[in-house]
């Protein structure tokens, strides 16, 4: 009897199983992803029995199809319905070439990403100077300060940065705060319990706990904001840390952020905003926190602060850079620490490249993340081969994410050009129209080059078998990576 009951129960666990496993299958079928994706999929659930089942429901599943998380989009008509005069600069669109103001019109539809223009822009290219700034910036706070992070380290520039925070807060100053789960691992309940204390509004997006769903643990946010009164905002590469003043086992962290005074802070607050509806459920529309834009009329700029993640119907960020490198008559010249392109991103590169465009990618030469950087090296020979110049930044590590275009367009902000940054993960960049922050720009890349090596393609034929075939496995998980 016990012999027919165990059997019987091996029999029905199997039924299930097999039953759980074709319903997924058929899913993954039905969302019509990318037929390479979806035969890894298949095969993961197939030749990895139950563990193949528990990666997929953390990190297999399609939120942006699925709209679990479109909550967050009900918070964007309320405010942008406030700041239509923003959409139409169509006087300080008309000197512009044809395919930039066809990225302006593509960011316009697919992230509702109004036009701001004149506002006055900085662009920092180390943590030193970002920090000094930005902390000023907070200092001065009169009315609210608004920051989001992915990480902030429990290290002496991340208390210096909480402790300004509760300064402000003992102050009256409304501070609000969000917080990657993930990301801020690093803060324990001892380092956040006197923001809590002090008055601090905090939240944690999307934390690992079961009613907010442990299947969302693949979808982080990894964008970097900060919002002084509504008047002064940042974004871009950089975290809370040590490591951009001090340095790591990598040595000193090189990002850039870009600081925005005027119209454009207006779309990094509206940004910040839709996050805080999402993670504290609160509609917060009030336009005391969208003051009257300080106006700049010599800066003749124009800017998009454009947001993309699971809740959005397009892969905005990416959409956009490829409208950009489309665009590119001279030169493109890309920072980014990782390079993990999407089908879209290696095509245009190469088009570009072969179309007698000047073409440069610099990476780190060291990462932190080992098999990203295996991942990454795999891509490089078909862009070598394409004529595209690639560099490896030797000095430190190359944490910058950003991109410029003929003198003309830039984009500065969090996204990495990898997959998890276009497909899974809430990013924000601000996309740039303006000749002296797209000289900077180049400036900055050509500075950076004194401290590069530069890739031929002989030089990379001629690396090992064994190297090149564990960079090929590596790239299989590209997608999770």
């Amino acid at each position: 009897m016990n012999d027919f009951l165990s059997n019987l129960s091996t029999y029905i666990f199997w039924i299930l199983y097999v039953y759980i496993i074709i319903s997924i299958i058929v899913v993954i079928l039905l969302e019509n992803r990318n037929p390479a994706k979806s035969l890894i999929w298949v095969l993961v659930l197939i030749f990895l029995p139950v563990i193949g089942i528990i990666f997929y429901a953390f990190v297999g599943q399609d939120f942006r199809r699925k709209k679990i998380i479109s909550k967050k989009s009900l918070h964007r008509l309320n405010v942008h319905a406030n700041f239509d005069y923003y959409r139409n600069r169509e006087q300080e669109k008309d000197d512009l070439p044809v395919g930039v103001k066809h990225t302006i019109m593509l960011l316009e539809k697919n992230a509702e990403a109004p036009v701001y223009g004149q506002s006055k822009i900085d662009v920092f290219t180390s943590g030193a100077e970002t920090f000094d700034a930005m902390f000023a910036d907070m200092e001065a706070a009169k009315e609210h300060i608004h920051v989001e992070f992915y990480i902030v380290e429990p290290d002496e520039v991340g208390h210096r940065f909480r402790d300004l925070l509760i300064k402000k807060a003992k102050e009256g100053v409304r501070i609000r705060f969000i917080y990657d789960y993930l990301g801020g691992f690093g803060m324990k309940k001892r380092f956040l319990k006197p923001l809590k204390e002090a008055g601090v509004y905090l939240h944690a997006f999307l934390p690992a706990i079961p009613y907010a769903g442990l299947s969302k643990v693949n979808y982080r946010n990894h964008r970097k904001l900060v919002v002084v009164d509504g008047k002064v905002g940042y974004t871009g590469g950089v975290n809370v840390a040590d490591r951009y003043i001090k340095g790591n086992n990598l040595g000193l962290w090189r990002d850039t952020q870009v600081r925005f005074e005027g119209a454009a802070v207006h779309g990094l607050q509206n940004a910040f905003l839709i996050d805080w509806f999402f993670v504290s459920q609160k509609l917060i529309s009030d336009l005391k926190y969208y003051p009257k834009p300080k106006t700049f009329p010599d800066l003749q700029n124009l800017v998009q602060i454009v947001g993309s993640g699971p809740d959005t119907d397009f892969e905005n960020v990416m959409q956009g850079i490829v409208s950009m490198i489309t665009s590119a008559q001279k030169y493109i010249y890309i920072h980014t620490p990782y390079f993990l392109p999407t089908e879209a991103i290696l095509s245009v590169l190469q088009i570009a490249s072969l179309s007698g465009v000047d073409v440069r990618l610099m990476l780190p030469e060291k990462s932190d993340t080992h098999f990203a950087q295996m991942a990454t090296k795999s891509y490089l020979l078909q862009i070598l081969g394409a004529g595209v110049r690639v560099f490896f930044y030797r000095k430190a590590f190359l944490h910058s994410k950003a991109i410029v275009v003929d003198d003309l367009v830039s984009t500065v902000g969090t996204s990495n050009m990898d997959f998890r940054s276009y497909e899974q993960n809430f990013e924000l960049n601000a996309f740039i129209y303006d000749k002296k922050t797209a000289s900077t720009l180049r400036e900055a890349f050509e500075n950076d080059l004194k401290q590069c090596k530069e890739i031929t393609i002989e030089g990379w034929k001629r690396r090992k078998k064994k190297e090149r075939l564990k960079d090929s496995f590596a790239r299989l998980f590209s997608p999770l990576l």
